[in-house]
């Protein structure tokens, strides 16, 4: 019973890399309106990112974002983008990951340099909240 329950857990998790690829492809694709492109960017570097906004060694806390907040932002923007669109990428995703994982140098560059501009807004907003 115990082992069911992890293999649908882990079939769970696949398809959730599976659809969060398939958001990154949409994200890329110029039917999807704008307001849904900046969306799916912002739940893709998410997603994909090695930071969390609770981290993972807080105990029950840690996993809770990968647990909630990813889905969540993931059913969000499936509203926002075309049923056609998000079809067709999800097709191209499955095709790939079945491949084997794909890497992105750019993707993850991006993802970094957006992590390094929050933290530098977060300090300067610090900043000005500390002097008089």
């Amino acid at each position: 019973m115990m082992s069911a329950s992890l293999d649908q857990w882990k079939q769970w998790a696949r398809a959730l890399k599976t659809e969060v690829y398939a958001l990154y492809l949409a994200y890329r694709d110029p039917r999807v309106p704008w307001y849904a492109r900046l969306f799916a960017a912002c739940v893709v570097g998410y997603a994909f990112s090695p930071i969390d906004l609770i981290p993972d060694p807080i105990p029950v806390l840690g996993y809770l974002d990968d647990l909630v907040l990813v889905p969540l932002g993931v059913a969000l923007t499936l509203r926002l983008i075309p049923a056609e669109v998000m079809a067709e990428n999800r097709a191209k995703a499955e095709a790939i990951m079945r491949q084997g994982k794909p890497v992105n140098r750019v993707a993850a560059a991006v993802i970094i340099a957006i992590w390094l501009l929050l933290a530098a807004l977060v300090v300067v907003w610090l900043a000005r909240l500390a002097s008089p």
